[in-house]
């Protein structure tokens, strides 16, 4: 990084970088910045090489911590950055890659140097570190330019929605996105919800402010286009020139050593490791700069104007006029953002921002549940909660939000059952040659309560799955036969546990007579797996009450296994809802002893179908439908800014923060 260096370990010893960060002030109208900013590699994207770039600037940038308020040579090398942002538009439509690429690395400089400086200092420092110019003897050691880090992250949003992105601007609209998420990245250093600071009311009421719908439709975009990666530049662009021109003085062999090291995820990466792990480093970073904004906390007397705009924005297909129109509301196309989305579930990011905009865009909500293709949507959903284990239970919640919030939908809840699906690959328990969307769901949260009930015993993972059950049940359809095994055999599994929880507290009672010790809370144990239990009930019987002659796999399972229910019979927290399976046992059972002894399958089926036509749907008492609704909590912030910068500091893309000094969450190594 800067001119004359071939290796990043020499960083400490190039001159160039001594002389920015030494006690000399320089001009920026000096030559030296465009020998400074003359150098042929760009950002890593990969955390262990940035550990190696990060571990060479920091010294350099402490250096240069002690010697600003002397020099400004850091506001001087903002200032070169600015003069050439306004030129980038031209630059760009005249295919001028050298400017471009200056202009890049005067940014990226300024980024290695803000992420250093934002771990030593507070928000006020660093705003000094802007203002600071150079002072001559007597005089004072700040100026007028106490805006200059407002006009630096203006112009930082202005570059990326202004700037089309080509292969010749990707590198920079890159940094320009990553060095935003550098300037919020005080809240890893602050274990508390930040709520206001000079970053966040530059962001949300400055200049900034006018911009907010075109930086959310630019990300959004960048997410959508899902665009790799270009290849380096060609070499001849960036030879020394033989007298004068902007790369007067650079070594010829600076690149040989960088290039080969940290490159973009592009060809002359190490190994192609960086290209294969992350080809899509624009893409994913801008997904996280958006989550990021989006989730920013309301200001004390203005609402976050990010959010603002990811819950009004309209598909472009949309021609109808609001009576009001929304602040911060502007189009992009559904089709797009449907399919990338579709596409990306296999992230974190990707599974939050679908969260996000189901959760808060009521157009995207009702433009998702009308497609017809959901089960490019719901499969990818389906096959985070299959991998529970493997998954960070953070990634899983989500998932299982996504699915609670469709079921919340009665059109969903039937389209799943008419949609037939043919060698579901991950689904390794049992070989599914056909089976419906709508059982699939059914066997993964199935499988996903039992998996938590053996390991992790999360009440929360708990509650959503049976919700989600609970409100597809009434239109239950012509479930698949090892689905409806799955539902009575969970059954079967809590009537167990709950077996085992009531022998425990009656043997615990007996052996401790005149121990007046404080008992284990079994109580608390049975009133929850109780709980679990009537509503698996509810499930069964609104699917009985609602659908039973379209469920005639379901009646073979309950009739199969009915002695699970006889214990229930008396017990005063099921009487009720027990009646109704107590009748249709019953109703069947005499069926099938009408039509003789040793039936096979196929007779006892074809018992079923004709009796199901038979029940008189009157014989069974209707209760309230099952209906259950996502609610946010209270001070969602607590949950979604740890869990949002986690995934930056575990995923940014070339990025890599040392452990110490991180509040905000545990890391690996606490």
């Amino acid at each position: 990084m800067g001119a004359n260096t071939s290796q990043v370990t020499d960083l400490s010893d190039n001159a160039s970088l001594k002389a920015l960060v030494g006690t000399e002030s320089i001009s920026e109208n000096d030559p030296f910045w465009n020998q400074l900013i003359s150098f042929t590699f760009i950002s890593p994207t990969n955390s262990g090489d940035s550990k190696l770039l990060e571990e060479a600037v920091v010294p350099l940038a402490k250096t240069l911590i002690q010697n600003n308020p002397r020099t400004g040579n850091f506001g001087a090398l903002v200032r070169v950055f600015l003069g050439r942002t306004k030129e980038l538009k031209i630059s760009t439509e005249c295919q001028d890659q050298l400017f471009i690429w200056q202009a890049h690395n005067a940014l990226f400089m300024i980024r290695c140097l803000v992420k250093v400086f934002v771990g030593e200092m507070s928000e006020e420092e660093l705003q000094q570190q802007f203002s600071y110019q150079e002072r001559a003897p007597g005089s004072s050691e700040e100026t007028g330019s106490e805006s200059l880090m407002e006009e630096l992250l203006f112009n930082l949003v202005h570059l990326i929605v202004e700037v089309p992105l080509l292969d010749i601007t990707y590198s920079i609209l890159f940094e320009a996105v990553t060095t935003l998420l550098i300037f919020f990245s005080y809240q890893l250093f602050h274990k508390e919800i930040l709520r206001d600071g000079l970053i966040y009311q530059h962001i949300m009421k400055g200049r900034c402010l006018e911009l907010t719908s075109r930086l959310v439709k630019t990300l959004l975009y960048n997410f959508i286009r899902q665009e790799k990666c270009p290849p380096p530049p060609a070499a001849h662009i960036f030879e020394p020139k033989a007298e004068g021109g902007l790369l007067y003085g650079l070594a010829s062999g600076v690149a040989s050593g960088l290039w080969s090291v940290f490159t973009l995820g592009g060809a002359g990466s190490r190994a192609g490791t960086d290209h294969e792990s992350n080809p899509l480093p624009l893409s994913d970073q801008s997904l996280l700069l958006l989550l990021v904004l989006v989730n920013l906390t309301d200001g004390p007397d203005w609402p976050n104007p990010f959010r603002q705009a990811i819950t009004s924005f309209r598909n472009t297909q949309d021609t109808s006029a609001l009576p009001v129109e929304p602040p911060h509301t502007f189009q992009i196309n559904f089709n797009s953002l449907y399919t990338a989305l579709c596409e990306q579930q296999s992230s974190d990011d990707a599974t939050l921002l679908l969260y996000t905009l189901l959760h808060q865009n009521d157009y995207m909500r009702m433009y998702i549940l009308s497609r017809t293709d959901m089960d490019n949507l719901v499969l990818p959903i389906l096959e985070i909660l299959y991998h529970v284990e493997d998954r960070n239970s953070h990634h899983v919640y989500m998932a299982l939000i996504i699915l609670l919030i469709l079921t919340e939908d009665d059109a969903f809840n039937r389209s799943v059952h008419e949609v037939v699906l043919k060698n579901v690959s991950w689904y390794t328990e049992r070989s599914l040659t056909e089976i419906s969307l709508g059982s699939l769901v059914i066997l993964v949260v199935i499988r996903a309560i039992q998996f938590n009930m053996t390991r992790t015993r999360d009440k929360y993972l708990h509650t959503n799955c049976l919700a989600a059950l609970a409100n597809m049940s009434a239109q239950f359809r012509n479930l698949h036969q090892y689905a409806a095994q799955r539902i009575i055999s969970l059954f079967a599994l809590l009537s167990k546990k709950h077996n085992k929880v009531l022998e425990q507290a009656t043997q615990c009672i007996r052996g401790r007579e005149g121990d007046n010790t404080a008992l284990p809370d079994y109580a608390q144990d049975l009133n929850v797996i109780e709980e679990v239990i009537r509503l698996m009930l509810e499930i069964i019987d609104s699917c009985l009450c609602n659908s039973l002659h379209h469920n005639p796999n379901l009646v073979y399972a309950l009739l199969y296994k009915r002695e699970l229910f006889e214990q229930f019979k008396s017990h005063p927290s099921f009487q009720d809802i027990i009646q109704n399976l107590d009748t249709v046992i019953g109703f069947f059972s005499q069926r099938l002893e009408q039509a003789g002894s040793d039936l096979s399958v196929e007779r006892v089926q074809e018992v079923i179908m004709k009796g199901a036509q038979a029940l008189p749907v009157d014989r069974l008492k209707k209760f309230l439908a099952l209906k259950f609704r996502y609610v946010e909590e209270d001070k969602p912030e607590d949950f979604f800014i740890p869990y949002i910068w986690s995934l930056v500091f575990y995923s940014g893309v070339g990025l890599h923060w040392d452990t110490h000094g991180i509040e905000l969450f545990s890391t690996d190594s606490d």
